[in-house]
């Protein structure tokens, strides 16, 4: 009966009408249960579910323009693309087949985003038309960065840790105490105001009791300050998190569906994506504004 109940909410929400006053969500997830990954949209009340993206390729990876109007987003083996909250106005930008992970400056004017330089995944800036790209030469191997509020530099999970570097040079500025694991780290994001880190990690040296002789690690969603501490589990067998723009509440995959968790604890809100897959491997983006 839970499960039918579950059903029904997850079809009610997806055919109610979209409010003019919920933010939206964009996460990728596997259309009907195909293999390949597209970009989907549903409003943070579960209505208007809907498809953003098509083709043969995966497209995951999704980050907000500063307006909330439009996404910029990664497709394996293609590069980096723009596009519409709508899905018209598709434009690439780059052609890196392994770029990832890009994210547009508060002042819309620049993209960062990760691609592999010689044997390390290093951090590049954009502008936000795709040209002038540019390695941060300065800056240490590198996972998922997010921009400061000013714009002036970048945070970047790299070698176990978190930094923080110059936008334009990619110079360390600041290294921060929290520990992130560099095998399943590389997806941390920081709150906008730069005072939390939610980041997956290790939670048991062995896993389920199915594992066998060998061991099988198990992972949670952890958030803490950037020092280190107040290093809370926010869930177990999670991907990687976004945050809401006040930095209160945290979206994340479990189970095949959106999650969204108050940081400071309290009710978690599952938003059902219907026969979509929702896909754990990157962060889902909440638009800035609606």
């Amino acid at each position: 009966m839970l499960a039918l109940a579950i059903a029904a909410l997850g079809l009610s929400a997806a055919h109610a009408a979209p409010s003019a006053d919920a933010p939206w969500i964009v996460f990728s997830a596997q259309p009907d249960g195909t293999s390949v990954p597209q970009l989907f949209r549903v409003q943070t009340t579960g209505a208007g579910l809907e498809q953003i993206t098509t083709g043969s390729l995966p497209a995951t990876d999704p980050a907000f323009s500063p307006s909330g109007a439009q996404l910029v987003f990664s497709r394996l083996s293609s590069g980096i693309f723009r596009v519409n909250l709508d899905g018209t106005g598709l434009h690439r930008l780059t052609s890196g087949g392994r770029d990832s992970y890009p994210v547009w400056s508060p002042d819309g004017k620049r993209i960062a985003f990760v691609r592999p330089y010689r044997t390390e995944w290093r951090a590049y800036v954009m502008s936000a038309s795709g040209s002038g790209q540019k390695l941060l030469k300065l800056a240490p191997p590198s996972g998922r960065p997010t921009w400061t509020r000013d714009g002036k530099s970048l945070f970047i999970p790299a070698a176990g840790g978190l930094v923080k570097v110059d936008s334009r040079t990619g110079r360390v500025q600041k290294v921060y105490r929290v520990v992130l694991d560099p095998s399943i780290s590389q997806a941390a994001t920081v709150t906008a105001g730069g005072q939390t880190v939610a980041f997956v990690g290790r939670r048991a040296p062995t896993g389920p009791p199915d594992c066998g002789e060998s061991n099988c690690p198990a992972y949670a969603l952890y958030v803490s300050a950037l020092s280190g501490k107040n290093r809370r589990r926010v869930a177990n067998d999670t991907g990687p998190a976004g945050w809401s723009p006040d930095g209160k509440t945290l979206v994340y995959v479990s189970r095949g569906s959106l999650t969204l968790s108050p940081v400071a604890g309290g009710k978690t809100t599952a938003i059902p994506t219907g026969t979509h897959a929702a896909s754990g491997d990157a962060p889902p983006a909440w638009q800035p504004r609606p």
